[in-house]
């Protein structure tokens, strides 16, 4: 029963009691799995690119950039990236003082290429009157990784991986967040030498966006002889969603209620109110220095030159429609195209008369329009592409993650682990129906693909619920094209130690 108090925190948060029902409904009857058909592959599903054709793709881009259309670069760089040192918080909480583990030496002895180490090295000097390397002599590496983590010397441990230093050059050092500002010049600017980028950032962390945004801006506007328009938002609130207990009832602290951030799938709102022709999205980890950007930049400019195409042949199918002036052949090039192309299909179509038909390939045509890059799976952990049977009893291609299938099932498992490929959240969107207006993206969400987890709160164990991912169950009902992208293009940062890879290590330094 919900009190006075929870009617007026429901309000200022902007969640309706239809929405608590709803989750307090999916505590109690969890989420169903999605039926797995095969992962998606080069024979059905994804789009192998020959260089040869690659060119095509390009010069589509290309002449899409010379109209009048809005491309934003959508960047998802909210919370703190403490589970990136997680190893080092746990080096300075260990009985030991000397690196230990091959972490905790690869670390050390890798020190001198992060893109860190001056300004840490000088506050090494500051707080403790020793340089990095003294300290190292002497024994004391605890001292060096407390001036990397708290907040008397960098405060890495509580800021967010787009604010962290990443990649050294000759003269500068970049932030995560920099580097895409530089992709963003270099792949994603219109004909009128405009760049929009979007972070999504935590509230605690806005205005020290702002601040190295409104610092660099001017820098790289120079550079690459561009306008930027940098835009944030943060995660609504009315996004959040309730923790329960184990009996699944309200979780209540100082008898507040208590709600969880919803995962990046709360993202989708951000997104819808972006008013954009074009959005790429990629994740804020996921960049390399300029030695190793070719290869990203051109991957980019062909999946975004897929998405152009693809989306000129559904407009063209609509319009026909629209027209009333198609004969039952097209009917069926239309409808050939949905099945070969988007790999849709629904075994009812055999049997639908014109009429029907054209209403069925109408409502599957006019959707929001992505095209994800894919690369070969090489053992990461996460999602990946798959034909998946959707509620309406349509088969389709999804992104999904290991929770949304039954892994008790040694057919769906066998289905998983067979996937040959991986999701690197490499993403461009169309976002625009043919008559130019956006599509409310809300709409087009599963509400069934969310998952529960558990947690805890002051030592009190809580369920948690996750809304529908971002690429997965949130993007559930968009027509989806996978394309096979090169692993170069996929360089996360997930632990420190990732930085020391070479592909994070710029080659002209």
């Amino acid at each position: 029963m919900l009190t006075q108090d929870d009617l007026n925190l429901l309000h200022v948060k902007g969640i309706s009691i239809q929405q608590i029902n709803e989750q307090l409904e999916y505590f109690k009857k969890g989420f169903p799995f999605l039926p797995v058909i095969a992962p998606a592959s080069i024979e059905k599903g994804i789009k192998y690119i020959p260089e040869e054709e690659q060119k095509n793709y390009l010069d589509v881009w290309f002449s899409y950039l010379e109209q009048d259309k809005k491309i934003v670069k959508f960047v998802p760089a909210s919370g703190a990236a403490s589970r990136m040192f997680k190893d080092l918080f746990e080096f300075l909480s260990a009985d030991y003082v000397v690196p230990a583990t091959k972490f905790e030496q690869t670390f050390f002895a890798g020190i001198h290429k992060f893109a860190f180490y001056q300004i840490l090295n000088r506050f090494c000097i500051l707080n403790e009157n020793k340089s990095i390397d003294k300290l190292m002599e002497e024994g004391n590496y605890k001292a060096i990784v407390e001036n990397l983590l708290y907040d008397k010397g960098l405060n890495y441990g509580q800021l967010p991986k787009g604010l962290i230093l990443f990649h050294a050059y000759p003269e500068i050092r970049r932030t995560a967040m920099e580097e895409h500002l530089v992709e963003g010049a270099l792949y994603a600017c219109n004909k009128k030498r405009q760049v929009n980028v979007h972070f999504t950032v935590s509230p605690e962390h806005k205005a020290l966006f702002k601040k190295l945004s409104d610092e660099k801006i001017p820098e790289y506007a120079h550079k690459f002889e561009v306008n930027y328009q940098i835009d944030f938002s943060e995660q609504k609130s009315s996004t959040d969603t309730l923790a329960v207990n184990s009996e699944n009832e309200p979780f209540k602290e100082n008898n507040q209620l208590i709600f969880r951030p919803g995962g990046h799938g709360a993202l989708i709102e951000n997104l819808n109110d972006i008013d954009a022709d074009v959005i790429f999205i990629k994740n804020i980890d996921n960049v390399v220095p300029d030695s190793f950007k070719a290869i990203t930049i051109r991957y980019k400019q062909l999946i975004a030159g897929v998405l152009v195409d693809y989306q000129r042949k559904i407009f063209n199918y609509l319009e026909r429609i629209d027209s009333g002036k198609y004969t039952h052949e097209q009917l069926l090039e239309i409808l050939y195209f949905l099945q070969n192309e988007l790999c849709i299909k629904n075994p009812e179509t055999k049997v639908l008369e014109d009429v029907e038909l054209v209403l069925y390939l109408k409502s599957k045509l006019n959707r929001p329009l992505r095209v994800c890059g894919m690369v070969r799976n090489t053992g990461e952990p996460g999602g990946g592409p798959f034909l998946a049977i959707n509620p309406d009893g349509t088969i389709s291609l999804q992104v999904l993650e290991s929770s949304q299938i039954d892994l008790k099932d040694p057919e769906k498992k066998a289905l998983f682990e067979s996937g040959a490929y991986f999701n690197p959240v490499d993403l461009a969107c169309a976002l625009k129906n043919y008559k130019g207006k956006k599509f409310d993206l809300p709409q087009y969400v599963d509400k069934n693909t969310g998952f529960i987890s558990l947690k805890s709160k002051n030592g009190k164990e809580l369920k948690a619920l996750e809304l529908p991912g971002l690429w997965n169950g949130a993007m559930s009902d968009w027509n989806t094209v996978f394309v096979e992208v090169p692993i170069e293009t996929f360089n996360p940062v997930k632990t420190v130690n990732d930085l020391l890879r070479s592909e994070h290590q710029n080659n002209n330094q």
